[in-house]
């Protein structure tokens, strides 16, 4: 009797269906912002005991005030449930304060205590040498390229771009 032949495998797909991921910008950004974050997330624990959440919900009721917990999640783009164990924490340190909305009894609004500014007043100095670092190796022309490119990227995402068979 002769041997059964082994089954063949199926050849691996040529190198141009491949995708491949460090050349895939949703990608690329993915990695880019994990390291960012990251980096910041390391100084901001050690420096101001702030996870990345709580400071970003810190610095939108620093820019823009008062704000419900959905407000805070629209201007962060972070999940409700992120927003929310965030606030928990930066109220039960005393850097967030939560009222009972006068209009509608069932929101609450979220504001910064004495506290919380001062953290913010502090921490915003050194968020902006951080940026700055971070941007040192480029010129003024790459980063006004940069800052255009970015945003004519955030307008795409805000519309639909990905096609219902994709």
């Amino acid at each position: 009797m002769k041997p059964n032949p082994s089954p063949r495998r199926k050849p691996a797909p040529p190198a141009a269906e491949a995708l491949v991921l460090e050349r895939f910008l949703p990608y690329r950004l993915s990695v880019l912002m994990l390291r960012i974050s990251n980096a910041i997330a390391q100084s901001y624990e050690r420096r101001f005991r702030l996870s990345v959440p709580e400071w970003r919900v810190m610095a939108v009721l620093g820019r823009f005030g008062p704000l419900s917990a959905n407000g805070v999640a629209e201007k962060t783009q972070m999940d409700k449930v992120r927003v929310s164990r965030a606030v928990a924490r930066l109220v039960a340190a005393g850097r967030v304060s939560r009222r009972t909305d006068r209009i509608d009894r069932r929101r609450s609004i979220l504001a910064l205590t004495a506290a919380g500014e001062a953290i913010h007043r502090e921490i915003v100095p050194h968020a902006e040498r951080v940026e700055a670092r971070l941007l040192a190796g480029l010129d003024e022309a790459e980063r006004a390229a940069l800052d255009r490119l970015l945003a004519k990227l955030e307008a795409r995402a805000e519309t639909p771009f990905v096609a219902e068979g994709d």
